[in-house]
């Protein structure tokens, strides 16, 4: 089991009196250290800085003031790259590599001297592995995240990224905006590093890892460029040395009741359907199950109480004026587990005691809330027996029960090759349909699904449609987008069947998905199926293709479930 004596393994790398001691002393003495410096504990500093992450490039100076906190409790902080997953420059997807980063973070962990760790993160991926690396090798462990960025401004109208990015989009391609102005928007957008600032995944996950008690209260919503940021970073810093002197492992902190917690914040904050794979595949790492039955139970009877973009009027600068997380937690609190461990050593409940709400329109009463249930609802039927999800607060009411005519794209080429087609057989009544995006058939599982709305009918007005696949889309997207369709297409599921004029019934308030085709047709249509042809041979892809599981179950490599927690360091004695 990991060390609860504070500083065992680091105290194994330098105390050995043989050679192996006196090489790790030497040579890390190499590096400016002295003898005082080795008898600390060492703290690791996990960051995903990277120029090729436009949401991290504030990270040296997050992980200078984690040091800076982890001088002044008496640890030695030792700092150490990961995997940056950005979303904007990744292809094919970040998702393809998150159990990458997740190997990456569990096995430097595992493998260097470290008595405890700070998880530098913020951009949609990197939180969730870093969690899960970190939960798997089981030391002390807590999330500072980056941030979200400064609100978007243009000609006296606030952005949020990437929301705007879509909406301001669509009214270019509609023809409703010149290029001038499209291309002036640029500029205004994205004004600073930090994660997007309304409540996408970035804002989702760690908001998740703040009810989880894996962050300290406040960590998901200070602005990245708020000197706040910094001086939370540098408690962080101090308060893990303290929790490897408690021994306080994730092993102690997270429980099916502090998932249960993470599950109802979501549906509160209307989160981003990004967490409904993430989040199970954190979970799996502690061992827990986490069932779409249960988010939608939760979702039933939680109901949306923080007004923020792109299912309300609100950003996350906002959010954090208003209270931030611990303002939304405490009114929360009649529906949470309020007894559940934190990294402060205290209690949910305890963290969240003084936290006040500045703003009752930004973060509503549980009595007057933006919506009464959840913001996400988990659908099934034939067309979905391993369940699919919808933000119904992000979608339009009127196409809530639906039932239209499947136009189907084969995969992301297909769709690029024919949406904007003038002789496209669509009308708005029309249900999009785009196979082979999921986990395998993406490969990876990429943000395509709110498949954009064919030009023939924007300029037609039309702003909205049901839209179906296996794949995901952004926490920052908006729109009636049936996600994450299990088991998908690329493996046989019933998604790879559909045809284009099948009809295809939407009920949300029934969570039914339906494919109005007879069982005899649609076994007949299996007996003709093939799979697509996979998309890697060798390497990281194709141990990815062998060994990832489907949404429902987050995503994660089928051998990777589970704790292995790291001993006391050892050593050759010799």
């Amino acid at each position: 089991m990991p060390d609860s004596d504070g500083g065992a393994r680091s105290r194994a790398f330098f105390g050995d009196p043989g050679l192996p001691g006196f090489q790790h002393r030497a040579f890390t003495k190499a590096m400016g250290f002295d003898e005082e410096s080795l008898r600390k504990p060492v703290i690791g500093i996990c960051n995903t800085w990277s120029e090729l992450n436009n949401c991290h490039a504030h990270f040296k100076d997050i992980a200078e003031s984690v040091k800076r906190g982890v001088w002044q409790a008496g640890g030695m902080p030792m700092e150490f790259p990961t995997i940056s997953l950005g979303e904007i420059f990744l292809s094919p997807t970040s998702m393809l590599l998150r159990n990458l980063a997740a190997m990456d973070t569990e096995e430097m962990i595992r493998g260097q001297p470290l008595d405890g760790v700070v998880l530098l993160a913020a951009c949609d991926k990197t939180t969730p592995a870093a969690l899960m690396g970190a939960i798997s090798a089981d030391i002390p462990s807590i999330m500072v995240s980056g941030g979200p960025m400064l609100d978007g401004w243009f000609r006296g109208e606030t952005l949020g990224a990437c929301t705007d990015c879509r909406r301001l989009t669509q009214e270019y391609r509609a023809g409703e905006m010149d290029e001038e102005t499209y291309k002036a928007l640029e500029d205004g957008i994205v004004r600073s590093p930090g994660h997007c600032m309304v409540m996408g995944t970035a804002s989702t996950m760690n908001a998740m890892t703040e009810v989880l008690g894996m962050a300290l209260p406040g960590n998901a919503a200070i602005p990245a460029m708020d000197a706040r940021r910094r001086r939370l970073a540098e408690r962080s810093g101090r308060r893990i040395v303290e929790m490897v002197a408690e021994g306080l492992r994730p092993s102690r902190i997270l429980t099916r009741r502090s998932f249960e917690n993470a599950v109802t914040l979501f549906s509160a904050i209307a989160g981003s359907t990004n967490a409904v794979v993430h989040l199970p595949a954190i979970a799996g790492r502690a061992g827990i199950d986490l069932p779409l039955e249960l988010w939608d139970e939760i979702s039933h009877r939680t109901p949306v109480i923080a007004n923020l973009r792109p299912a309300g009027k609100y950003q996350m600068e906002a959010l954090f004026n208003a209270g931030g997380i611990p303002g939304v937690l405490r009114e929360l609190l009649p529906l949470l587990h309020g007894d559940e461990l934190t990294v402060t050593g205290r209690t949910l409940a305890e963290n969240v005691t003084d936290a006040r709400i500045e703003d009752a329109d930004v973060i509503r009463p549980l009595s007057d809330p933006v919506l009464p249930h959840g913001g996400t609802a988990v659908l099934r039927g034939n067309l979905a027996p391993g369940g699919a999800v919808i933000k119904q607060a992000a979608a339009g009411e009127d196409l809530m029960t639906h039932t239209g005519r499947a136009l189907v794209f084969r995969d992301v080429a297909d769709l690029s090759a024919r949406i904007d087609d003038p002789d496209l057989d669509v009308d708005a009544s029309s249900v999009l349909v785009l196979q082979n995006v999921g986990p395998v058939g993406g490969p990876g599982m990429p943000e395509v699904g709110n498949l954009p709305i064919p030009k023939k009918l924007l300029k037609q007005g039309v702003r909205d449609m049901v839209r179906i696949s296996d794949g995901r889309m952004s926490g920052t997207a908006f729109g009636t987008v049936v996600l994450h369709v299990t088991p998908e297409s690329a493996v046989g599921g019933p998604l790879a069947l559909v045809r284009d004029g099948d009809l295809i019934e939407l009920d949300v308030p029934e969570r039914r998905l339906e494919l109005k085709v007879s069982d005899d047709e649609l076994a007949r249509r299996r007996a003709e199926w093939t799979p697509p042809e996979r998309h890697y041979t060798r390497g990281y892809g194709r141990l990815f293709l062998d060994h990832v599981e489907q949404a429902d179950r987050g995503a994660d490599f089928d051998f990777l479930r589970g704790r292995d927690p790291v001993e006391a360091y050892e050593q050759p004695k010799f």
